[in-house]
């Protein structure tokens, strides 16, 4: 079983339909035992890190979201759910993300159209920045495609110890990274077509 994590911020039709096309039970949850216990979860996120961050600290979800990477469990983080993970947003301030990574989120420049709506190149870098282990989904899960992403504010750097993807939008920024069975996704891989299904098959460990 798959559990889509709740957090009320999220317009999930698009990902239940993926895993439905794709044969993968899920179910939708808040509740902290069950996402705790299953095989695989994903958390996904569309609107306000501060809306976000609160809600998950209202359900008591943070530290079992934190220890399912820790232990390296199957988690899929998408949008503002990759964005949680940081310590910070630029967008709200005095609000504290996951700390999973160093990183602080930070908001596209008025040079470019904001939110950035629409498709991107991914193109996964040849390196692990910094010292670490890929492991599982192996260090490119994914070749270089096109994705639809929804959104204002970006990772500008790798955090250390993880395998990253860049798209260049108000110059280069991280558009996922990886780790273990985590794998991060600042663009919507439920939207981006056949390469982006490709990608979530491939964190589900289908052929």
């Amino acid at each position: 079983m798959l559990s889509i994590i709740d957090t009320g911020v999220a317009n999930i039709r698009s990902l239940q339909a993926t895993f439905d096309r794709l044969n993968q039970p899920w179910q939708l949850t808040a509740d902290p035992q069950q996402i705790a216990e299953s095989e695989k979860a994903v958390l996904p996120g569309v609107g306000a890190f501060a809306s976000a961050v609160q809600t998950i600290d209202q359900l008591q979800l943070r530290q079992v979201i934190v220890d399912r990477i820790a232990a390296d469990r199957p988690l899929l983080c998408i949008c503002l759910g990759m964005q949680l993970l940081a310590a910070s947003s630029e967008e709200s301030p005095g609000f504290a993300g996951l700390g999973v990574i160093d990183k602080r989120i930070t908001r596209f420049s008025n040079s470019v159209q904001v939110p950035q709506l629409g498709w991107n190149t991914v193109t996964p870098a040849s390196r692990l920045h910094s010292a670490g282990n890929a492991a599982d989904i192996g260090e490119n899960p994914f070749s270089q495609g096109e994705a639809y992403f929804a959104n204002s504010y970006r990772l500008n750097s790798a955090p250390d110890g993880w395998c990253y993807a860049e798209t260049d939008y108000d110059g280069v920024f991280i558009s996922s990274i990886w780790r273990g069975r985590t794998l991060a996704c600042q663009f919507h891989p439920e939207l981006s077509g056949t390469w982006g299904e490709s990608l979530i098959k491939n964190w589900i460990g289908q052929p």
